[in-house]
């Protein structure tokens, strides 16, 4: 399997790279749960607890990848700062800038997994996903 590795490295990069951004929109998710307040907490703790879910499961998804190509996963999360606020209208910006950077990992896997009909399928779900996630974040910051 290391030759194919070898043959993988910039997939397992990208990998990877999803990996740990997964890890962080987690912390950040239910960072912004357990911090906003008032009547917004009504509807957006649940959001932010089902956003941080969506990221463990696609967290998941990813890892299983990089075991099936043979690479070593991260255990360490995207060191870009999570912003503490209790200010919901920064928590959705925050939000958005993390889906957004996030579905962009994602359109560079899909340009180098399409040797992997499997590989592909599962990127393109989470790609979705996000994409997704993206689309409703707009609405909520209006």
């Amino acid at each position: 399997m290391a030759d194919d590795q070898t043959g993988h490295e910039d997939v397992l990069r990208e990998l990877n790279g999803a990996l740990a951004w997964e890890m962080r929109a987690e912390v950040l998710y239910n960072h912004y749960a357990a911090y906003v307040k008032g009547i917004h907490r009504l509807h957006l703790k649940p959001y932010f607890e089902g956003e941080a879910n969506e990221s463990v499961m696609h967290g998941k998804a990813v890892r299983e990848q990089i075991v099936k190509l043979g690479g070593e996963a991260t255990r360490q999360r995207d060191p870009t700062e999570i912003v503490h606020t209790t200010d919901y209208r920064e928590m959705l910006r925050e939000a958005f800038e993390t889906e957004t950077k996030a579905a962009d990992g994602y359109k560079r896997l899909l340009e180098l997994v399409d040797f992997d009909p499997e590989l592909y399928d599962a990127i393109e779900q989470i790609s979705f996903e996000e994409q997704r996630s993206i689309e409703e974040l707009s609405q909520l910051i209006d």
